[in-house]
This record gives C-alpha cells, structure tokens and sequence, in this order.
C-alpha cells in the first residue's frame, strides 16, 4: 500500500471570546455537541489502587535523588512537540476498552498517549526498585524512562480468560519515553524511533505467539529529539523522540523488593528502604491480594501464604522461560529488574530470536560474558528467584524458599518436554527416549547451522509411518532430508559464524597466562570462556578444510539419520490407534499451531525501523498485521510493501545530520531485495548490532 502522507486530523481551532459568543449564536446546541465531542481517552475509568494503597514518596521537587521509604513518586511527564502516531494494537488498546480506530482518528490521541497531556483521572508517577544487573547489586533503579499513568478498570464483557489473567479487573498503563523522573540516574528519560517500534512489536508479537507477555498499544514520535551514539562509537546523531504506552495487570518485578536490601558485600550498595520492613510487608499484602487473590483465601496463616505465593512465581518463571527457550527467544538481560513478579515477559531492550540453532546465541552486543545467552536463560531466572527469594525474607523463611527452588529445575524440564512433544507432533504417547530425540534434532540444528524457527515449522512436512518397511521409505526419507537442507547454512556462513571473537594474539597470550599465572588468568577472564574460543578455532579449522560439496553430504547424513529415528517413533504414535487419518491429521494441526511460520526477526524489526525513520509507517502497521497471526499465511501479506521503493521523507525542517542519515538508510533500503516474512535472514542481516 503507497504511503499517502500522514493522515489529516481535525484541527483545535481558538478564538477570542467575542468570536466565540456569535458562533455559539450562530449554530445550534447539536452542532456544538459535535464539534466539542469528547475524546473515548477522556472516558477510561481509572481506579489507581496502588498509589492508595502503598507509600508514596511525599517529594514532588523535579530531578535525579535516593527515594526512601516509597514505592512511587509523583511525576510530570514532558511535553513531546508535533506527537503523532506511528502505529496502534487493536487488540492491546481492547483491554481497556478502547477502539484502535478511534484512537487513531482522535486529535488528543497522540497527546494524552505520550503523556504530552494527561487523561482525567490519571495520576503519573513512576516507580521505584532496585536490581542485580548482570549479577552485580546495583542499588536504586526504578522507572527512568517509564511513566505509570493510573489503573483502567477493564470494560464490562471482558474475556474470563483474559480476568483469569488479571483477576483485579483493572490494566496498569504505562508511558515509556515520557521524560525524567527521580529514577533517570545519568539519562534523559527519553526512548527513540528504533527502540520503541523493537519493544512495540515484540510485546505485540510475544502474545501472538502464545506467550506471556506484557502488552503494547500504540506507539507515538515527534519533532523532539534527544542525542543518541548508538553503537557507542562516538558518533552521535539527532533521534526523534518516541514512546510506547504498555498495559499489564502491574509492572512490579523482582527488584521491587530489593529495594529493602542491606548493604551488598560485594558492591557496598543498599536499597533505599533499608529497615523499612514494614513496606516490605505492606507490598507483600498488596500484590497477593490484587493478583494472587486465590492464595489470599487459602491461605489464612501468613507464612504458609508467602510460601505458596513465592512458589506460584517460581512456577509461572519456569514455565515463562521454557516457553522462550521452545520459540528460540533470547531476552538479553534478565536482570531481576527486568523479572516480572507475574511471569510475563517484560522490558523488551536488546532481545533476539534466534535464527541458526546456536546454544551460545547472545543477543546483546554488551553482553561480553554471554551471562544471558540463550542456554544460560534457564539458570538465569532461577539465579534470580533466588535474589527474589533473599528480598523477601524475613516474610519468606529462607529454608522455607531453599525448598520450593528445588523444585524449578523439574518444572522447568517437565514444561520444556511437553512444549517440545508438541513441537514434534509426540501426541499420543510420552516415552523416555523422547528427551535423547529432541537432543539429537538440537545437536543436528547446531552441526548442520540449521535455522531454528523454519526447521521446527518443516517437521510437520515429514510424513508419518503408517505401516512396516515400505518400499519407498528410503525416497519419503530423501524428500524430508532435502526439505530441511533448505534450512542448513552454507559453508561461508558456518565459517563466518565460528569466527572467534577474540582477537588470536590475545587469545594466545591467555593460554600462555592459564598456565604460567593462573591467579591473574582468573582476574581477567575464565577458562569457559577460553574453551569457547577454542572450540570455535576449531571448528574454523576444519570448515576451511571443507567444500561445499563435501559440507552438504555431511549435513544429509546427520539429518538422514536423525530423520530416520523421528519417522520410528512417529510410527509408535499410531500403535494402538484405530483412526490413523485422524491421528496424522491432529498431528498436524498441533505442530502447525505452534510452530510459528513467522517470528519477529531482527532483519524484519530493521526493515521497518529504517522505513519509520524515513517517515513511512506503513511496514511497521504491516508487520504487525504479520504478527498477529504468526501461524499462518496471509494472503498480500507475504512481502515487505516498502522494499526497493525507498523511503518516503516527512515534511518540515531537520538539521544537516538528521538529512544526512535519512539518505544513507534510504540508500541502504533500496539496495536490499525483498524477501518473504518466513525466509532465512539475509546475509546482511548478521551485521544487525543490538545493545
């Protein structure tokens, strides 16, 4: 769809008193009453409970200070110049009862969603909390950027499944890019274009794919701008500035509860409440009942409470992450400030889905020690229960929660094979071999560079055994061999992909020092680390040995091989079973339903920010619609609209740098072929650096 210019809006026309007086003699009461309409965003029926019902810092005065003694601060949103929508969720803005085309078409709708004006009833304030950041205590956080606009009561009707979700009938709002507020530390306060169209789509998307997840209903730019170095190279530029407005049941994390942490052996850190324990209470008291109300009524002795809380948010953590873990999503830094006290998915930054299966897969360019790769994930959020679980005591007995975490380890293997069963279309039977088959496909995956997403979605392709030894077995199992080479990489990728990133004389020195100095080897890096680097070395070696000939036989053996058991237990499926059509046929629909055929890759995010930047949103509304139904194909909606057109400026006046970068992303689009939502990541989509 041609990008037609932005959309026109009624225009907020003022006149002096005594023009206003003959207008209002001159039309009638039903006119006025049409011209003076009210915005739907001035009907949400807030209902700020939190702010009621936990301490509020008494401190109004602007700029960065220690908050003692208080959850929240009463702030003031800044004011963005020209705000105007980017793009909406239906869906989203649904919750709390509004219509996206409504909001779309009001004047007042950019403004009151970017906090530039306040809705009636809203209260902003912004948030406070601590958290350990890549394992380091680092003191008070708290909401830099976000902004909690108040409580909305959920619209009469609302789905039970959606209450079940949140049972206090009220969605949190949440401004994020609004300005300052006493937790912005060195920062602005402010998020641009790229960032917030990156958390926009992936809260978004995450929902779709059936995941937990914190929502997104609009995102808005403008004029305004703030100074940015995005790859920290000392070459900075002028981005507008954007935000998103997020709704959840509640924005409290993990480090919520830090803040009443003693000061850190290590760092000499302390949260801000230190000694305040009657808030840790008073917070305990409040999230129970607000969203565990079940627990609440339960539990009547106050110790038993805590625990079967502490227990249902260890729980919903490891299902959370095995569901991550089963769609190839990498978060990036799961610091226990970025842990939903829920077990949603929250605060989208330098996230990744994986495309080649790669356990070491880092999305986060800053994340030097891969501490958040995608296989340390599990580890991680249990690290984290325990940072959450010392928060909590002395509400929470120590030995108490020593005993729930050793649980997690299970639930979290238990949630990961029955997500996977269902990933390979393992329906009707649970076997013990199941777990070595699905180790064997990753293993595949990661020695043939296989891509994660596309190679699940291909499984479903494989037919089912529906007797003995046929005599076209060996052909069914060619067909599916060569159906999933079209995933592998090719020998130039693999190469480029176990490239050590350590420069070779560095790492020799490092060899050299773990054997003649083993105390400081320890003081500068690890021997993990060391044998990563390695083993990538090696794998060098031995691809530069190899053609591409002698690359694509190898990988045909490994998959021909793997194939071969998946079709033997597949064929254990239908033992038994008297309707085998209906069997394969079920089996289907399960793998295509959650296996998803398009998944929010970065090349695609890239696409549509760069287009954005340019002044044209339509890919970034397009690739939501793509989003939305991630299992199938949507006819017209298979290609970006946008490529090879280039992108359409915005009118108005940018400085000489703003101009300059605009061209150099046009000229960039432009040189890039379209390729469908559901392809492999082109080549040039691995120099995408995320931070």
């Amino acid at each position: 769809m041609a990008y037609l210019g932005p959309r026109l809006r009624p225009s907020r026309i003022f006149v002096p008193v005594v023009s206003a007086f003959r207008l209002l003699c001159s039309v009638g009461m039903n006119d006025m009453g049409l011209a003076m309409s009210r915005s739907s965003l001035e009907g949400l029926d807030f209902d700020n409970v939190a702010l009621r019902k936990l301490p509020l810092d008494p401190s109004e005065e602007p700029g960065v200070r220690q908050v003692k003694g208080a959850c929240f601060s009463r702030v003031k949103p800044q004011p963005l110049t020209k705000p105007r929508f980017v793009a909406v969720s239906h869906e989203a803005l649904s919750l709390v009862g509004l219509s996206g085309d409504e909001v779309m078409d009001d004047p007042l709708g950019p403004e009151y969603l970017s906090g530039s004006r306040v809705m009636p009833g809203s209260e902003p304030a912004a948030h406070c909390y601590c958290g350990h950041q890549f394992g380091q205590f680092a003191g008070q956080l708290g909401d830099g950027a976000a902004c909690y606009l108040g409580e909305v009561k959920a619209p009469p009707g609302q789905e039970p499944e959606l209450l079940r979700e949140n049972p206090n009938g009220r969605w949190e709002i949440q401004v994020k890019g609004a300005g300052m507020t006493p937790y912005s530390r060195q920062a602005d306060g402010r998020k641009v274009l790229r960032s917030s169209i990156r958390e926009f789509l992936c809260s978004e998307a995450m929902f779709f794919l059936g995941v937990p997840t914190t929502r997104a209903g609009s995102i808005v730019t403008s004029d305004s701008t703030v100074i940015r170095d995005v790859y920290y190279s000392g070459n900075a530029c002028h981005e507008k500035c954007s935000v998103v407005l997020r709704i959840a049941p509640t924005f409290f994390r993990f480090g919520s509860f830090e803040i009443f942490k003693q000061a850190d052996e290590f760092t000499g850190r302390q949260g801000p409440s230190y000694g305040r324990d009657e808030i840790r209470s008073q917070m305990m008291d409040y999230i129970i009942e607000m969203f565990y109300p079940e627990i609440q009524q339960n539990y009547p002795d106050r110790v038993e409470r805590n625990v079967a809380f502490f227990r249902e948010v260890m729980l919903r953590t490891a299902r959370l992450v095995a569901q991550w873990q089963c769609i190839g999503f990498c978060h990036g830094v799961l610091n226990t400030d970025n842990m939903s006290i829920l077990g949603l998915t929250m605060d989208y930054g330098p996230y990744g889905f994986m495309d080649r299966f790669d356990p070491d897969f880092i999305c986060n360019a800053s994340d030097n020690s891969g501490r958040y790769s995608y296989q340390a994930q599990p580890a991680i959020c249990r690290w984290n229960l325990v940072k959450l679980a010392e928060a909590l005591a002395p509400e929470l007995p120590p030995d108490r929660a020593e005993s729930v975490l050793d649980e997690y380890l299970d639930l979290y293997n238990g949630f990961y094979l029955q997500n996977m069963r269902k990933k390979l279309g393992l329906l009707t039977k649970e076997e013990p071999e199941d777990e070595m088959l699905i180790t064997e496909l990753l293993q595949t995956m990661h020695n043939t560079g296989a891509d994660f997403t596309n190679t699940f979605r291909s499984l479903s392709h494989i037919s089912c055994p529906s007797g003995g030894e046929s005599e076209g077995e060996m052909d069914l199992v060619k067909k599916a061999t060569e159906l999933l080479l079209e995933q592998c990489a090719s020998l130039e990728e693999l190469k480029a992909a176990n490239k050590p990133t350590m420069d070779p004389r560095e790492l020799a020195m490092l060899l050299s020092m773990a054997q003649s100095n083993p105390a400081l080897f320890q003081m500068i890096s690890d021997r993990r680390t060391l044998s990563k680097q390695l083993d990538k070395l090696s794998r060098l070696k031995d691809l530069m040995e190899t053609s591409q000939e002698e690359l694509k036989n190898k990988q045909s053996e490994e998959w021909t091989q793997w194939i071969t058991c998946y079709r033997k237990r597949l064929a254990r499926e239908l033992e038994g079973q008297s309707d085998v059509q209906a069997v394969q046929e079920q089996r289907v629909r399960v793998m295509d339903s959650t296996n998803p055929r398009v998944i929010l890759r970065n090349y695609i995010a890239q696409n549509a920010i760069e287009a954005a930047e340019n002044g044209d949103f339509s890919e970034v509304q397009r690739v939501l619609k793509v989003l939305e139904k991630p299992f199938s194909s949507q006819q017209g909606l298979e290609l970006p609209a946008w490529m090879g057109r280039g992108g359409v400026s915005e009118q108005g006046e940018r400085d000489e740098g703003e101009e300059q970068q605009q061209q150099q992303a046009a000229s960039v689009s432009t040189a890039r072929d379209p390729i469908p939502y559901d392809s492999k990541p082109p080549a040039w989509a691995h120099e995408i650096c995320v931070t």
